[in-house]
């Protein structure tokens, strides 16, 4: 639960001992929240045989970056972003090691 703590704090998000609330604008431009309960995974059906559960941080990443985007899409947007930088990554490190060897 340290990094939904770190989130809340970098977001400037809310929280109560349930949940953790997002400020965010609806369509039409008024002001809402969203609450997410504070659990370690959150199940999102894709289909009737389709379903993933995603770890809560990525849930309120998502939320907080697309905000006005179907939580479906924004979670694999937030989720392919995280694999392009631990791609990213090992590729830097890769490169690192090899001009270490030679």
């Amino acid at each position: 639960m340290d990094e939904i703590q770190e989130l809340i704090r970098k977001y400037g998000l809310d929280e109560d001992k349930e949940h953790v609330i997002i400020p965010c604008r609806s369509a039409d431009g008024s002001a809402m929240r969203c609450f997410l309960l504070k659990r370690r995974f959150m199940r999102i059906v894709f289909s009737e045989d389709h379903f993933h559960d995603y770890p809560l941080e990525e849930i309120i990443e998502a939320t907080v970056l697309y905000p006005a985007m179907p939580l479906k899409e924004s979670i694999l947007l937030v989720h392919r972003e995280t694999e392009t930088q631990d791609e990213e990554t090992t590729d830097l490190r890769g490169e690192r090691e090899k001009e270490n060897t030679d």
